[in-house]
């Protein structure tokens, strides 16, 4: 993730420690959980049913359940190793999680035990008595996807309606008290809404939002032609660091943040060199600290099989089963080639990124992208933008 609220305008944000880290030592007691020398953030795909049909889904829905999910037993005993390996935060995801009636019950232990718990959702299925539930268990943020205004959503999600029923999910998250941020995945179908995004923001009173370059994963693998251009990309960036700076300067607090894509941080700075360099060196600072990709590191994913996989995009190879063995040890067991090459990813890129002058900031972006377009996981990320001028930029 690149906060280009916190790196542009230098705005503070409560995921800061997080994404950017801190010592355990530096942190009071009730943020100790979230310092940089723990373990990673774990994204659980709770399951792979959903009621909508987005064309870009990694995950790949399919709404027949069956004894292939974790059971809730299965996911209890998940939530106890991953909160005794140190876990800070658990994010639900699916599919879509909230067609698991017993969502409430897991995110509620992953609370009891001391984790962070989020819900990645489309909204739809926020009713106000689930809400008031998520909010009365301790449930700490819910991010709700949406894919650009009612046309575009609904078209992009595969279901009339699913706009006006994911406002009234956030209207109703909102009125129970449960912060909500949006979720946008970018594509050449919706990057003119991006600014309508941004004026939901402001409208709705919305605190945050996400935008998602587009990984080559799952229904995803089929829109590759439907991706930016660099070109087109680079303006996409460029009109969301314009609108979060325009929010900034109004005095409108939101954390905008780019994900998927680490190209956005060195190309942030070199931005801000021209027009502020004092604020340029403190964004470097924090990109340093950030370090780039964190698939594998500092990110990892259960699926809804108990498969553990470097992040929810690579689903073609499983590091082991929480079934078998748990993921704390699955985890710390580098025996597997991928998960120790990818904990050290930076000495293992190819081509240009090997003499790029961004690697420690970048770690090279995205291996999924890199290993759909060219059948090698370590060749160069297909969506880095970065001229070959720009990469040899000093830092």
């Amino acid at each position: 993730m690149i906060g280009i609220s916190k790196l542009y305008c230098g705005t503070t944000e409560p995921s800061d420690t997080l994404r950017y880290g801190s010592h355990s030592g530096d942190l009071p007691s009730h943020l100790l959980k979230f310092s940089s020398d723990k373990r990673p953030v774990v994204v659980w795909n709770v399951t792979r049913r959903c009621n909508l049909k987005c064309v870009h889904c990694y995950a790949d829905e399919d709404n027949h359940a069956g004894d292939y999910e974790l059971t809730t037993t299965e996911g209890r005993e998940l939530i106890n190793d991953l909160a005794g390996y140190g876990v800070p935060a658990l994010l639900f995801s699916g599919g879509e999680p909230l067609v698991r009636p017993d969502l409430p019950e897991l995110a509620a232990y992953a609370v009891e035990k001391g984790m962070r718990a989020v819900i990645s959702t489309n909204g739809t299925l926020i009713t106000s008595e689930k809400a008031r539930i998520l909010k009365d268990i301790g449930l700490s943020y819910v991010g709700i996807s949406l894919d650009g205004m009612e046309e575009v959503n609904d078209r992009l999600r595969g279901v009339r309606g699913a706009f006006a029923a994911a406002l009234d999910g956030i209207r109703k998250s909102q009125a129970a008290g449960i912060e909500v941020g949006l979720r946008f995945t970018i594509n050449k179908y919706n990057v003119d809404e991006i600014s309508g995004i941004f004026d939901l923001l402001e409208e709705m009173d919305i605190s945050r939002v996400c935008f998602y370059h587009l990984v080559y994963a799952g229904r995803g693998s089929d829109l590759v032609k439907e991706d930016l251009t660099h070109e087109e990309t680079r303006r996409a960036v460029d009109l969301i660091i314009d609108r979060t700076n325009d929010l900034y300067k109004r005095g409108i607090h939101k954390e905008v943040l780019t994900v998927d894509n680490h190209a956005d941080g060195p190309y942030l700075y070199l931005k801000l060199l021209k027009e502020n360099p004092e604020r340029a060196e403190e964004a470097l600072g924090l990109l340093k600290v950030n370090e780039g990709n964190d698939s594998g590191r500092g990110i990892g994913c259960v699926s809804w099989d108990g498969s553990v996989y470097a992040d929810q995009f690579r689903r073609h190879h499983s590091f082991g089963n929480i079934r078998k063995r748990p993921f704390s040890k699955i985890w710390s067991d580098t025996s597997d080639p991928l998960l120790s090459k990818l904990k050290e990813k930076k000495d293992h890129v190819k081509g240009r990124c090997v003499t790029c002058n961004w690697l420690d900031i970048c770690a090279g972006s995205f291996r999924v992208r890199a290993e759909a377009m060219t059948g090698d996981v370590w060749a160069p990320d297909s969506a880095c933008y970065l001229t070959d001028e720009e990469i040899s930029e000093t830092v």
